[in-house]
């Protein structure tokens, strides 16, 4: 006998031993326990995803809900920003007009107080001229009289 029979003896008990001991089926199991492992693994991830999906979508639909309502509330701030400057506008106009308005009064004041103040005091002139030359021209009872007739006559006019 040779060594080749003794290896080929050696592989039947060897192969008899390892179906003996049901390593084939072991390894099956083996097998089949893994795939069934990843095939739950993959059928979790596939949930996942699924809920990752359902999650981004609903992120997206929150995104642009959350875009438009904020240019919703752009919009209304641009139109109450505008309405404040349309109203800050007007007031201010409002407070020039016045503003020019009494410079004009006061201005109109002064210039009527100006003349009333020349014409007084052209009067008061005209009247001292008046009373010179009456009192050197003309006699004193004479003088008084036309005096007193002109004062009258001028707080008539002055009044």
């Amino acid at each position: 006998m040779d060594a080749t029979f003794w290896a080929f003896v050696s592989l039947i008990l060897f192969l008899g031993l390892i179906a003996y001991l049901k390593v084939p089926g072991m390894l099956t199991k083996s097998l089949d326990e893994r795939a069934d492992k990843i095939r739950n693994e993959l059928d979790e991830a596939r949930r996942l995803r699924e809920e990752a999906q359902q999650l981004l979508a609903e992120y997206q639909r929150k995104r642009k809900d959350a875009e438009k309502e904020a240019g919703e509330l752009i919009a209304a701030a641009e139109h109450e920003a505008a309405g404040l400057v349309a109203e800050a506008r007007q007031k201010t106009e409002e407070y020039v007009t016045r503003r020019t308005a009494m410079a004009e009064q006061k201005i109109a004041l002064a210039e009527a107080e100006a003349v009333n103040e020349v014409r007084r005091s052209a009067v008061d002139i005209a009247v001292s001229a008046a009373e010179t030359l009456i009192t050197e021209k003309a006699d004193a009872k004479t003088a008084g009289e036309l005096f007193d007739s002109s004062v009258a006559e001028l707080k008539e006019r002055l009044n």
